[in-house]
């Protein structure tokens, strides 16, 4: 799964990199959070987490315009897919992740993946890898956090779909508070190397399949299933990094800092399989 990842741009670096025609990043938007967003919404943020609003690009026509050209957008959408349908928007916490296996079956993802696709730029994510050979005070296996960038240097692309739901208790539907839009986030089979940090990693798509991903008119699924095949492997490069960033108030750009190797206790090199730092 991909529960933690570095939104480091700011929308002026996204509307640069992913040819974004209108930001509206700055538009009043629904929050799930009971406490302000610490850093604030549509700021870098080193730590995204669940029920956070993040920066997500999607295409959509205007409002009030379903003939007219659509636009690709820059948004501020909350972490977590709440379907139209959902009594109440909890259901997002359970549903930050989709599994590009099943998403074109699963009723929850079904229409989202035929209409509703996005793009959630990232510099990265964070896995946690489970130790081999280490061990806590408690006797449990340690988990070292991994992070993992594109080898390029370009911004990740994450394959993301979006909802949006209806507070049936907001009487004004033109009320930003009658609507949540939230979004989730494809994975899919690790390739070899990072399968030694987690089974799971985000779906990456290259700047070749944005266009394709994110026109709402294409909604032949048997096109967008071939969207959702595993990449070729090497694009990506991952190392450990602090566990502060296990804590969801660590922020800053220290927690981007490779972890010295003298600080490692049993864990696995991603590219060799080599055991690295001793089980004590």
């Amino acid at each position: 799964m991909c529960g933690r990842y570095a939104a480091t741009a700011n929308p002026d670096e996204l509307t640069l990199e992913f040819e974004v025609d209108d930001d509206r990043s700055t538009e009043p938007t629904r929050s799930v959070l009971v406490n302000p967003q610490s850093p604030p919404p549509g700021t870098p943020d080193t730590n995204m987490a669940p029920t956070k609003q993040a920066p997500v690009v999607l295409t959509r026509s205007p409002r009030g315009e379903a003939e007219a050209e659509p636009t690709r957008q820059l948004r501020l959408l909350t972490w977590g897919l709440v379907p139209s349908w959902s009594k109440d928007p909890k259901a997002g916490v359970r549903m930050i992740n989709a599994r590009a296996e099943s998403v074109l079956e699963k009723p929850a993802y079904a229409k989202a993946a035929a209409r509703r696709r996005c793009l959630v730029p990232a510099r990265g994510w964070y896995e946690w890898q489970v130790s081999p050979t280490a061990t806590d005070t408690k006797g449990k296996p340690l988990k070292q956090p991994f992070f993992t960038a594109r080898d390029d240097g370009a911004s990740c692309a994450f394959a993301g779909l979006y909802e949006f739901w209806r507070d049936p208790a907001v009487a004004d539907k033109d009320d930003p508070a009658a609507w949540l839009t939230t979004f989730t986030i494809i994975t899919t089979e690790a390739e070899p190397g990072l399968d030694r940090i987690h089974d799971r990693q985000p779906l990456v798509l290259d700047h070749a399949d944005w266009e394709a991903w994110l026109d709402p008119r294409l909604n032949d699924l048997a096109h967008v299933a071939t969207l959702l095949e595993p990449r070729d492997p090497g694009r990506f490069t991952a190392y450990p990094v602090s566990r502060a960033v296990s804590s969801n108030r660590s922020n800053g750009p220290q927690l981007l800092d490779p972890l010295p190797e003298s600080e490692l206790r049993g864990v696995v090199d991603p590219m060799t399989g080599e055991i690295i730092g001793s089980a004590s």
